[in-house]
């Protein structure tokens, strides 16, 4: 594998339902709110079809790592509750796709494969030396998202707003602070 490409293939289980982890996974709008360590900024760019697939959302995201990166995802299928996947283009392109599979009443097994290119140029220059690095970048935010995820779920299903609030607030970002060059790319 060329030193810029990356194949990454998480495995969360949460307490859940099929449809409920999709609803919540597949809203890309409410990333920030609820998975505000890795998802700075999202921007809808296209609603899509009637069923979804079309749908492009712009990204404004980190990790542990002092960088962002810029992308957008585009849905490429839809199967509604059992996956759906997208198409990336801009710091990162390739393709990501979510699985869900219900482990039993109680709880989502929760697969994401993610085969992309890093394209931002200092990743790009810098994947032959830092790619290790790069990864355990990756694999920090997918735990921080799984966390997040579960924190999410709770408020949810949470019974009123003394239950809602008692819910720890999920993991914030590492280093980013607004700046005007940030928003611009």
């Amino acid at each position: 594998m060329p030193a810029t490409e990356y194949s990454f293939l998480t495995h969360w289980t949460v307490p859940g339902t099929c449809p409920e982890v999709y609803d919540v996974l597949y809203d890309g709008t409410s990333l920030p709110r609820w998975w505000p360590s890795v998802y700075l900024e999202t921007n809808v760019v296209n609603q899509g079809g009637p069923d979804g697939v079309g749908a492009s959302m712009d990204f404004f995201t980190k990790g542990w790592l002092p960088y962002t990166l810029r992308w957008r995802s585009t849905i490429t299928e839809v199967n509604r509750p059992d996956s759906f996947s997208l198409a990336a283009a801009g710091d990162l392109t390739g393709t990501g796709e979510w699985q869900f599979a219900q482990k039993d009443d109680n709880e989502v097994e929760i697969l994401f494969d993610w085969r992309i290119r890093a394209d931002k140029p200092i990743l790009r220059s810098l994947s032959w030396l830092c790619k290790p690095v790069f990864s355990a970048n990756h694999r920090w935010a997918m735990r921080k998202g799984e966390e997040s995820l579960k924190l999410e779920l709770l408020r949810r299903r949470a019974l009123d707003e003394a239950a809602r609030a008692a819910i720890p607030a999920p993991p914030q970002p590492t280093f980013w602070k607004a700046h005007a060059e940030d928003s611009r790319g």
